[in-house]
């Protein structure tokens, strides 16, 4: 393989080859196209495939790379969800690396005596951390899918931990954002002299070089057992949270079945539950098939899709949860004869009304990358320890922050987290129980052409997924104007469209508000979708990272 030229921050490389290519039975890609938040997370992706591995063996090195230099959004100490498609035998499978609940957690853990939810207790400190879930997928995904040794895919991630990364300007603000509830430790890690360090410093963590290279040694037991395991249950638990020993033991990653759909000739494969993502998105574009968006004025297609986000953010929240603790009507939910039934109320002339609530955090947190291999293995994988830095909490001497994912659970029927999502009984908390996500890898077919993506944002993940498949079933837009798109968003409670600066017209804001829509301008731009393109019939491949963040796409031509 020889790599193409790449430009930081964002590059979209379209590359022609040969016809003959695009007329084959079953074509392969004409190489590799990878997209990432990061630079040096795509600079390990692409170290990988020179190293001759597969695209599960780069999904390994670029999650643990992100885990170094993305601190804010992902690591060792969270988890996530990884579609893989498995281009041999047609597999495709999500593994589940999201976090459980440890065994002392119970329902009512955040509230206090008279019953209401104990403001930041699921949000700061070690309370809030859940049993973390990526390092044994990382080691689950080498040993099934891989090509590599797990050691030598983690390679580029110690060698980022022990020589550092530079600190970039979101960096600054999301640490300046979790500054005052980092722990000792993280402070020693994440600050300098106890402040937010200039652009360009570096970050060098050797206690987590330490930890991956256990890792790297011995897989699933260098996290989960042995001495690391035992100090990160002693850290946790003499700071008041509620690890023991047998929450890190009995950690299993799970195989779940994606969801699957369609919406005209694309077919949709995406997250499964415990992420209401691939549900929800499936439903909602089995609602926007009813009609011919492109028949519509702007202000109208708004309104359309609107609406349909409304009911698809409001079964969420009745409906979804763990399913190995909550029975889930995956067929029914997922089924055109559901979502017709959805939609016949929808008003052309006006909203429907159906909740109100208060404006919550945008989601400026989690991570994502997209793969494509010249054998046709993808990977989709999106990672998170939910809020920036996760909880603020580090053990010592383990380099590994914790996430604060028990806020996914619904702390009390109908109270809202920090992205504003309600949640009822079925995300209700139970010890060993995975918590809803909204993170949303997917993967978008036609017969000519594959996309790979998915986006960080919060609650907001699942309606920048929507938008930017129905771009894609146009056919007509690129990787980049994918990434690119112009966003807004509605998820039932709060009752108000959320859009982007100059997302929406004048004009067309004037017609939503005659229909009664409540809307809300962001002051800054959100999300950070990563995406992969393959146009099969013309041989072309194309990678784009979204230029609201600081990642990078490349491609690689096969030799």
């Amino acid at each position: 393989m020889r790599p193409c030229c790449v430009k930081a921050t964002f590059v979209l490389l379209l590359l022609t080859v040969c016809q003959a290519a695009a007329t084959e039975p079953h074509p392969k890609p004409p190489g590799w196209a990878i997209a990432s938040a990061h630079p040096l997370v795509t600079d390990a992706g692409v170290e990988i495939a020179r190293a001759g591995g597969n695209a599960f063996d780069a999904a390994v090195a670029m999650s643990a790379a992100l885990a170094v230099v993305e601190p804010m959004g992902s690591g060792l100490g969270g988890g996530g969800f990884w579609l893989l498609h498995h281009a041999k035998n047609g597999q495709q499978v999500m593994v589940d690396g999201r976090e459980r609940a440890p065994q002392r957690a119970h329902r009512d853990m955040y509230l206090d005596a008279a019953g209401n939810v104990r403001p930041r207790a699921s949000l700061d400190g070690p309370l809030a951390a859940a049993i973390p879930g990526e390092p044994a997928a990382l080691a689950y995904i080498a040993e099934r899918y891989g090509r590599l040794p797990l050691s030598r895919s983690l390679t580029p991630a110690i060698r980022f931990a022990r020589d550092g990364f530079a600190v970039t300007h979101r960096y600054q603000r999301l640490a300046t954002l979790r500054k005052p509830v980092f722990n000792a430790a993280a402070a020693q890690v994440f600050l300098v002299n106890g402040e937010v360090p200039g652009s360009g410093t570096l970050i060098k963590q050797p206690d987590l070089a330490s930890t991956l290279t256990l890792i790297a040694q011995h897989g699933h037991a260098g996290f989960y057992a042995g001495q690391l395991a035992k100090r990160l249950v002693d850290g946790v638990a003499t700071q008041g949270g509620v690890w023991v020993a047998t929450d890190l033991s009995s950690y299993a990653v799970m195989e779940r079945e994606p969801i699957r759909g369609s919406y005209r000739d694309v077919e949709i494969t995406s997250a499964a539950p415990p992420s209401s993502g691939g549900i929800a998105l499936v439903a909602m574009l089995n609602m926007l098939e009813r009609w011919d968006l492109g028949q519509f004025a702007r202000v109208d297609r708004i309104h359309r899709i609107v609406e349909s986000m409304r009911r698809a953010y409001r079964d969420r929240a009745m409906y979804l949860g763990d399913p190995d603790f909550v029975s889930i009507d995956t067929g029914r939910l997922t089924s055109k004869d559901y979502a017709r039934m959805l939609s016949d109320d929808v008003d052309a002339y006006a909203t429907s009304n159906q909740a109100s609530g208060k404006n919550r955090t945008e989601g400026r947190d989690t991570t994502h990358f997209s793969i494509l291999d010249d054998e046709g293995n993808r990977v989709a994988a999106t990672l998170s320890i939910n809020y920036p830095f996760g909880s603020g909490f580090m053990v010592a001497g383990t380099g590994v922050l914790l996430n604060n994912e028990m806020d996914d659970f619904a702390a009390k029927s109908g109270v809202a987290n920090v992205y504003g999502l309600i949640g009822g009984e079925a995300n209700a908390i139970a010890p060993g129980k995975r918590p809803l996500s909204s993170m949303s890898p997917t993967f978008l077919e036609t017969e000519n052409a594959v996309a790979v993506l998915g986006t960080p944002g919060g609650s907001r993940i699942i309606s920048m997924v929507l938008l930017a498949s129905l771009a894609f079933a146009e056919g007509t837009l690129d990787a980049n104007e994918l990434v690119t798109l112009p966003r807004f968003h509605h998820q039932y409670v709060p009752d108000q469209i959320v859009f982007e600066p100059f997302a929406i017209e004048q004009t067309d804001l004037v017609g939503l508000k005659l229909k009664g829509h409540q809307l809300q301008r962001r002051e800054s731009p959100y999300g950070d979708m990563q995406a992969v393109i393959w146009r099969k019939d013309q041989g072309q491949l194309q990678a784009a990272s979204d230029p609201r963040g600081e990642g990078r796409g490349t491609v690689i031509l096969s030799k």
